[in-house]
């Protein structure tokens, strides 16, 4: 062999075991599970095949439809609150204001912690006995409530307020850095027109980050579809399973009822909804790259 064929195929040899490696537990894991929600598998597998009979029983299932719900709230909720409120602070940001640096890592600390750490902080901050409502109460005002976290309506919220605490400075970070990547001299000459600022911002500069809105979004869609240590953290699917979302489902069934079928049916529904956001995305992205050479 030659020192240039060496050389050449070196690199790809380093690299073979471990792209084999994930390949097999990520892709080949996938299809086991696709072939385990088709059987009969409780608590352990069994390949006694069962059809489609997991798909029927989990959408006969109350609490399947429960966890769909809460996950089209938190969804909409957790994923337009952060892109709002990201936007809001990426352009205040932009003003070139003091202390920019120092702000901008405030708020981007929360995407530092985990999902574990923010559900604990905020069980603490919204339990009726030990956070707000307590405090307010100590304050002088002994009527308040705000038992949200104990409330069956109204608990699904807590969980995206939480969501919302530590992601909004992600999207923060990711808009702000499309905002500097923008021309000044779009901006200058919509001022010298007499645009307003406001103006600029919403018929010139927002349009312009149509692909980071469209990157932001499918980030955050695929956190929120495969939300769980929030969830557990937070509510543990509580109350009763008020706050059940397809993972803490999924996870419930699998390792809490021995129902791994049922549980295997589930994930693979959530893989579903995951590939119907990313792949056409993906084809989108591959498409443009494509037709720009």
């Amino acid at each position: 062999m030659s020192k240039n064929t060496f050389e050449t195929w070196l690199p790809k040899l380093v690299v073979a075991p471990a792209f084999v490696l994930g390949f097999a537990f990520i892709y080949g894991l996938m299809v086991w599970n696709g072939v385990l929600s088709l059987t009969v598998s409780r608590m352990l597998p069994n390949y006694e095949w069962a059809g489609l009979a997991q798909y029927e029983r989990l959408w006969e299932m109350d609490r399947w439809w429960v966890a769909l719900k809460n996950l089209g709230i938190f969804g909409v909720g957790y994923v337009g609150g952060s892109l709002a409120i990201g936007v809001v602070l990426a352009v205040l940001l932009d003003q070139k204001i003091r202390a920019e640096g120092a702000l901008r890592t405030i708020y981007l600390y929360p995407m530092a912690l985990s999902f574990v750490v923010t559900g604990t902080a905020w069980k603490w901050l919204l339990n009726p006995g030990l956070g707000i409502e307590k405090m307010v109460r100590d304050w002088g005002f002994p009527n308040f409530e705000f038992g949200w976290l104990v409330d069956t309506e109204m608990a699904i919220y807590c969980v995206v307020i939480a969501g919302i605490w530590q992601s909004a400075g992600f999207a923060m970070a990711l808009f702000l850095a499309g905002l500097r990547g923008i021309d000044d001299s779009i901006i200058k000459a919509a001022q010298v027109d007499g645009a307003s600022l406001p103006r600029i911002y919403w018929r010139i500069v927002l349009p312009a980050l149509r692909p980071v809105f469209f990157s932001t979004l499918m980030v955050l869609s695929h956190l929120a579809i495969k939300s769980f240590d929030l969830v557990m953290a937070l509510t543990a699917g509580g109350p009763g399973f008020a706050t059940d979302v397809p993972a803490t489902f999924m996870y419930t069934m699998s390792f809490s009822r021995g129902q791994i079928g049922l549980g295997a049916a589930s994930a693979t529904m959530m893989l579903a909804t995951v590939a119907a956001l990313v792949i056409p995305y993906l084809y989108s992205e591959l498409r443009t790259k494509a037709h720009d050479r």
